[in-house]
């Protein structure tokens, strides 16, 4: 059986992680490497309590949206049929849209960082990903994208609150950089370029 992989993708809204975990998920595939695409939040019941909060249907505090997180990354790995852990230790690939990056992002930006970061990485339950693709973007050009494709915007996407994610996610990435493998990859440039990048960063895990 071969080895399975955990990857997860990251960057603030608007940078193209779902064309590019798609076109990944497409690449694997043709390789005939059984591919499991998922998200955060989830479809669990802790992840629909979580887009409510997003969407500003429900007021939750930050630490509140931080354990949600936590609780609803649990869920996910360890779900017996559909879980991370399952599936990577029967071989698949797992690709994940956001993971525990974008909670040390959005909440431990306005939270405390170290709570944060303690809940998620000294959780013996939440994996570690095997790599983690940042899709770096402007906020002003994330914005333009998000008013582009869609008619209405979750509360973190304003121009002022996705430029402070963006930095904290630079500060997220500089500080995991040290125990996790983490590719940062330019996300202004055409959506071919970015996939080659992205498959040559997977190649480096065989």
């Amino acid at each position: 059986m071969s080895k399975g992989r955990f990857i997860v993708f990251e960057g603030i809204d608007g940078s193209g992680k779902t064309t590019q975990v798609q076109l990944l998920a497409d690449f694997l595939r043709e390789q005939g490497i059984e591919t499991v695409v998922t998200a955060e939040p989830t479809a669990l019941p802790t992840g629909k309590e979580l887009r409510a909060a997003l969407s500003g249907k429900e007021k939750k505090s930050e630490c509140e949206m931080a354990a949600l997180f936590v609780l609803d990354r649990i869920a996910h790995n360890n779900d017996k049929e559909n879980g991370i852990r399952a599936l990577v230790e029967k071989g698949a690939y797992v690709i994940c849209d956001r993971y525990y990056y974008s909670t040390l992002a959005y909440q431990g930006m306005s939270t405390d960082y170290s709570w944060v970061k303690k809940m998620n990485l000294a959780c013996p339950d939440i994996m570690r990903p095997d790599l983690c693709i940042y899709l770096d973007l402007l906020p002003e050009q994330s914005l333009e994208r998000i008013r582009r494709g869609r008619e209405s915007t979750e509360i973190y996407e304003t121009e002022e609150i996705l430029a402070r994610v963006r930095n904290t996610f630079l500060t997220v990435i500089n500080d995991l950089k040290k125990t996790d493998n983490i590719a940062v990859i330019d996300a202004y440039r055409p959506i071919n370029a970015i996939a080659e990048d992205i498959k040559h960063a997977i190649g480096e895990l065989n």
